[in-house]
């Protein structure tokens, strides 16, 4: 057992590194309540907390190289410890801000390559493969109970002794850090200030762009941003347009600079003759898209079932129970197949199970979300993560080599936060845009008077906010609607909701499905 108190210590690392950002979604409703903020103001806060992790996760991958792996992994547990301090006693959306998606999220980007690195110092053959394996199935592992753990707490006691007993793991694993062996540094690396620029504000400007298209528009302006009373919309297209188009050509130039970088034996922060290996490739596209669908599904579900049929953070948990027990069981399962089945079988059954499971919960979708369907669809995705997360850890870090373990480490956590970061913002913004868009079109066509189809076309245009049916029935009546026109109304924006939660399941479903294109050079061969 001694031998594995190195991967015990690294691993509870990692199951509150992945933990948060579930905890947080079954609590939605709870938290933007006790912070006096909005359910888009969540968005925003899961969003920027992944994606603090996916633009400095390079960066800290590198900070390994220079400060030692265990260094690194010391800074950062301390820092995480500060921002789980701050984020449980937080008084308003800002400080959450600030300790939750900063802090917190900065500790992230040192702990989670020094994770892997140091799993590949300490583990040698067999035991790294397994070692690596039981990273990635605590990875699934943490992210099936962060609902369960996230709903009993927020429920019974309050979401905030989440991250203050964070604080406390985290304070205990600085304790015994030391246990960790480590290399020692022999040259020290350097990091290339604009290679950090680059990557950060390249994927910044990316993710907040398609976090800002439900309020904004894709290509179309909407409800445009505006300086000094001028709206920003150049040549009439909407400003995320832009920004999708500049994070993209900041992040090719950030490619361009580490290739000349690579080529002159400059301080690379991405050594990107390492994508040259087809097997990283596939493993690290395959991961953005496992995480992207993870995290989309315990946004827009947590969403639907707390704001909308009024579910508690327990309740809503329990709902996710299918999900949960499926990836906790297939992550052990594939764990223990590693000996006997290629990874590219276990990746690829896994993704075929993903795609079933959505397709599955596209079919069970109703006002209640009630139904054997949907407990099923549930269990077949959460079945289809276990797997995936099982694989590819060791798929990545092997095609990376020792010498390489904290760049991979890096590679990896980039794929993974910038999946789950897109995956909030992209089907978080698709679900509420496809709301809007159905509630205003209907409401035109309807039989309710021109005066009410007018005031709902002014004020829902920008973007409506998520609320219950009962919810839109009473602010109706308020604003001087009849007892049937507000029924009308609360029935329409219901049939808005369901239609909704379908498109961007619809969505997500198209991205699982193409995400088997890109397993295709997943290993073959059993390690």
């Amino acid at each position: 057992m001694k031998k594995w108190s190195v991967i015990s210590i690294l691993v509870i690392a990692q199951f509150i590194m992945i933990l948060d950002s579930t905890v947080m979604n079954v609590s939605l409703s709870t938290v933007a309540k006790d912070l006096g903020t909005t359910i888009s103001g969540m968005q925003a806060a899961i969003t920027f907390y992944a994606l603090t992790m996916a633009s400095l996760m390079l960066t800290g991958g590198k900070f390994g190289d220079i400060l030692g792996r265990r260094g690194a992994f010391k800074i950062g547990v301390a820092v995480y410890g500060v921002g789980s301090f701050i984020t449980s006693v937080s008084p308003s959306l800002t400080v959450l801000l600030i300790g939750w998606s900063l802090i917190e999220g900065l500790g992230a980007v040192l702990v989670i390559p020094a994770i892997a690195a140091l799993a590949a110092v300490n583990y040698q053959g067999h035991d790294r493969i397994i070692a690596f394996a039981s990273i990635g199935a605590v990875s699934g592992i943490a992210a099936a109970l962060g609902p369960l753990i996230g709903g009993f707490v927020t429920t019974y006691f309050s979401w905030r002794y989440v991250f203050l007993s964070e604080t406390v793991i985290m304070a205990i694993l600085l304790l015994v850090a030391n246990r960790i062996s480590d290399v020692k540094i022999v040259h020290k690396s350097k990091i290339d200030s604009l290679s950090v620029i680059l990557s950060v504000i390249g994927m910044a400007i990316l993710v907040f762009g398609v976090l800002q298209s439900k309020v904004w528009g894709w290509v179309q302006p909407i409800d445009t941003p505006t300086i000094n009373g001028q709206s920003i919309d150049p040549l009439g297209i909407s400003v995320v347009a832009y920004m999708i188009v500049a994070g993209f050509f900041l992040l090719w130039w950030f490619y361009r600079r580490q290739l000349a970088l690579e080529r002159n034996g400059g301080a690379t922060l991405l050594k990107v003759s390492l994508l040259s290996k087809r097997p990283l490739r596939s493993g690290l596209t395959t991961l953005l898209s496992q995480y992207l669908v993870i995290a989309a599904i315990f946004f827009v579900v947590p969403v639907y079932l707390q704001i909308i049929l009024g579910y508690d953070a327990l309740k809503t948990g329990i709902k996710i129970l299918p999900l949960s027990v499926a990836l906790v069981c297939t992550s052990l399962v594939g764990v223990r197949a590693t000996r006997r089945l290629p990874p590219r079988r276990i990746v690829r059954s896994g993704q075929v199970a993903l795609v079933l499971g959505v397709l599955l919960l596209m079919a069970a979708i109703n006002p209640e979300l009630k139904g054997f369907l949907f407990g099923l669809g549930m269990f077949v995705m959460g079945a289809g993560l276990g797997l995936l997360a099982s694989q590819l850890g060791n798929v990545n870090m092997s095609a990376v080599g020792e010498t390489n373990s904290a760049e991979g480490g890096g590679l990896q956590g980039t794929s993974q936060n910038l999946g789950s970061s897109l995956g909030t913002a992209l089907i978080g913004s698709i679900f509420i845009s496809a709301l809007t868009s159905g509630f205003l079109a209907t409401v035109q066509t309807s039989t309710l008077p021109a005066s009410i189809k007018s005031y709902i076309a002014s004020n829902a245009q920008p973007g409506l906010q998520v609320v219950s049916a009962t919810q839109v029935k009473q602010y109706a009546t308020s604003k001087g609607s009849s007892e049937s026109e507000a029924s009308q109304i609360s029935s329409i924006y219901t049939e808005a909701q369901i239609d909704g939660l379908r498109r961007s399941l619809f969505y997500l479903a198209v991205i699982a499905f193409f995400s088997l294109l890109a397993s295709r050079y997943v290993p073959s061969q059993k390690t």
